[in-house]
């Protein structure tokens, strides 16, 4: 008799003994629910004790409790299940609709849609019921999802789903966030919103919810058995009979809407999509039967709805529910979440990166790279110029010209005053971002690899953020020299959290992405949770700073940019031969005498303080230091000797423009130039992507 055949019958009383486990699993995680939930009954502002809720359940409780439970607590205990288990099973779905670990509502972009889509009704005064914002949200969430499968290949590889899916939010989340700075009357309030908030001014809204959230879940339980098909490759689920398309397309489209009508309910909650179906696909190794899709979507479904529920009694319980009610639970998710994901990559490696041939093409002008330097640097000074021309009020050069001669009018004084540092900070910003990202690309040999994407200039945020609330609440004057340190500790403790969780086993590219897209996650929540937390004043600036604003900038905040730009500048020529062997790989410098360690670790410094600097100056702004050094790559080649320069008046240029459009176009209102950069960087990003899909 073959091995084969001998095999089940080995393996019987295994299955007889764990075989019980799938009823187990659902049994105790109900038990958690019941649990949790008698004790986020008992939480808030008016004295509820479990007595009286027994009292309650009986009938023999005070009208009072009574009133406070049913129009107060039992919503929001209503909305955190439902929004939990619709979220868990929308990620158990997109995740093997996408055959990919780390697919979810977050990842593809969906709850970024769906917000989107709800603000943009908001914004232009149309009321939605929960019926109708669910319509809205699935129509958002389905643009977006559908987007992020064509710019992410379907979503095969996990770097580039990952990184297609966030830069993708990120761009959804830049137009959401200019329609809250223009219409901030309309959509007062949805920035804690939109983290995700599970308090409910409509207690009808949650029980309207949960009908369609649980017609949707059985539609999705319903199609278990197709999911489990397609698992086994498009061939083989043809062979056996299933419509590969139609049952992809069926299944995107049930776990959109869970994510949309959970998004209309309760905001966008981070990551539980991601976290509660990667728990239980963990967890099926040790329960026979978990992972078929069927218990595996119910699974997830409960997991989300525990992860949701704990965040909200946790956070409650350790600030109070007066505090908590201002704290939008998605915060606390988020955390949990980033943590979640920077764990999760502690186990994957896949060695040479999809982006690391990119570093080393291109290069068609490379002969020229002296002229095109002198050349953009030209274009920067015209840039330049016109910048100091354009805004609400256009001036003439003749005005520039009495301004420098000191012989302009008070007026022309008083606008160029205020306009000449913003101009020099959006350069100087620019080129500081632009040549932080070549030297991290350089050194993790990844072209797709920014300061942005990777956490540190969210980390540089945090710090300043800190600065700036915590001065506004002491009533101290604040300094521009405390808001850059702030933000240049932020971006060392970022830097530093990234690059020792990364070096486990080497720099792994796909372990630096995925840690530091978590740390920038993380951070965000951090920001959110600062902002929200202070008066209106002060959340009204500190959002307009988060998107990347000149507004306002201080003369004195510029000088650190300038130096810092200046000596890592020089430093990049001088070592110019040590980053071109680093970014081919981790042999070849070693081989011919380059101290491998030594060379990253400067150059990371180099990169964390030019981040933070240029944070400090300008507040966050992505995708400069992808963009800048990949068109210089592009144009002279990959030598540092070429196109670091290039790269650095690039990134000027890039950030002058954004400035000036945004400042320009929608006069008197103006718009964070973070914003504009993201809107312009994001399409290149997503180009750069579509031209390595022949290299995943």
């Amino acid at each position: 008799m073959s091995p084969a055949a001998t095999a089940p019958t080995a393996s019987g009383p295994a299955l007889q003994r764990w075989g019980g486990r799938l009823p187990t699993v659902f049994v105790v995680g109900m038990a958690l629910v019941v649990g949790l939930s008698l004790v986020h009954l008992t939480q808030g502002s008016a004295d509820v004790r479990a007595a009286d809720l027994l009292a309650w359940l009986v009938g023999d409780a005070s009208r009072e409790t009574g009133a406070v439970v049913v129009a107060s607590r039992i919503p929001r205990l209503g909305a955190a299940l439902i929004v939990g288990a619709a979220l868990g099973a929308s990620g158990a779905a997109l995740q093997a609709v996408a055959r990919n670990p780390l697919a979810s509502p977050d990842t593809l972009a969906v709850n970024a849609g769906a917000y989107l889509a709800l603000t943009l009704v908001a914004a232009f005064g149309v009321s939605t019921g929960v019926l109708g914002g669910a319509v809205v949200a699935l129509l958002g969430g389905l643009a977006a999802a559908g987007l992020a499968f064509v710019l992410t290949g379907g979503g095969g590889s996990t770097v580039r789903l990952i990184l297609g899916g966030s830069v993708l939010t990120l761009a959804l989340s830049s137009i959401t966030s200019a329609l809250l700075i223009v219409f901030s009357q309309q959509t007062q309030g949805l920035f804690a919103w939109g983290s995700g908030s599970l308090s409910q001014s409509q207690p009808d809204a949650v029980g309207q919810a949960a009908v369609l959230i649980a017609l949707a879940l059985a539609a999705m339980v319903a199609l278990g058995g197709r999911l489990d098909l397609l698992q086994l490759g498009d061939d083989q689920a043809r062979a056996l009979g299933v419509h590969v398309l139609r049952s992809r397309l069926a299944a995107i489209l049930v776990a959109v809407f869970l994510a949309a009508v959970s998004v209309a309910l309760a905001g966008p909650l981070g990551f539980v999509g991601l976290c509660a179906p990667a728990l239980m696909r963990l967890l099926s190794a040790r329960v026979p039967g978990l992972h078929r899709h069927r218990p595996l979507v119910l699974a997830s479904a409960l997991t989300g709805a525990l992860l949701v529920l704990l965040s909200d009694v946790s956070l409650r319980a350790a600030i109070g529910a007066a505090d908590a009610a201002q704290i939008p639970t998605g915060v606390l998710t988020t955390l949990l979440g980033s943590a979640f994901l920077v764990a999760l990559s502690q186990g994957m490696r896949t060695g040479r990166s999809d982006a690391t041939a990119v570093l080393i093409a291109g290069g068609r002008l490379a002969r020229w790279s002296a002229p095109l330097t002198f050349a953009a640097v030209l274009v920067l000074c015209a840039a330049s110029v016109l910048a100091l021309l354009a805004g609400d009020g256009w001036l003439l050069l003749g005005d520039v010209g009495n301004w420098l001669a000191q012989n302009a009018s008070g007026r022309i004084t008083f606008v160029l005053d205020a306009r000449w540092p913003r101009v020099l900070a959006a350069v100087l910003a620019g080129g500081a971002l632009a040549l932080a990202g070549t030297l991290t690309q350089a050194v993790t040999r990844n072209a797709l690899a920014d300061p942005g994407l990777l956490g540190i200039s969210a980390g540089a945020g945090v710090g300043a953020l800190v600065v700036i609330i915590g001065s506004s609440r002491a009533g101290i004057n604040l300094l521009t020299s405390a808001v850059t340190v702030g933000a240049l500790l932020g971006a060392l403790l970022a830097g530093a959290l990234l690059f020792t969780l990364s070096a486990r086993g080497g720099f792994d590219p796909t372990r630096l992405v995925l840690v530091g897209l978590g740390l920038a996650a993380g951070a965000s929540a951090l920001s959110t949770l600062l902002v929200v937390s202070t008066d209106p004043w002060n959340q009204s600036r500190a959002i307009t700073w988060l998107g990347g604003s000149t507004y306002g900038t201080a003369a004195e905040s510029l000088p650190p940019v300038a130096v810092l730009l200046a000596l890592i500048g020089i430093g990049v020529y001088a070592g110019r031969r040590e980053l071109d062997l680093v970014q081919l790989d981790s042999d070849t410098p070693r081989l011919l005498g380059v101290q491998h360690g030594r060379v990253r670790g400067l150059a990371l410094l180099g990169a964390v303080l030019l981040a933070g600097a240029a944070t400090a100056a300008v507040g966050v702004i992505g995708f400069v230091g992808l963009v800048a050094p990949h068109l210089a790559r592009l144009l002279v080649g990959p030598e540092h000797r070429r196109m670091a320069a290039l790269a650095v008046v690039l990134g000027g240029l890039l950030v002058l423009a954004a400035d000036t459009l945004g400042r320009s176009v929608l006069a008197p209102a103006q718009l964070p130039v973070g914003l504009v950069c993201a809107l312009v960087g994001a399409p290149l990003f997503w180009w750069l992507m579509y031209a390595q899909r022949g290299d995943r």
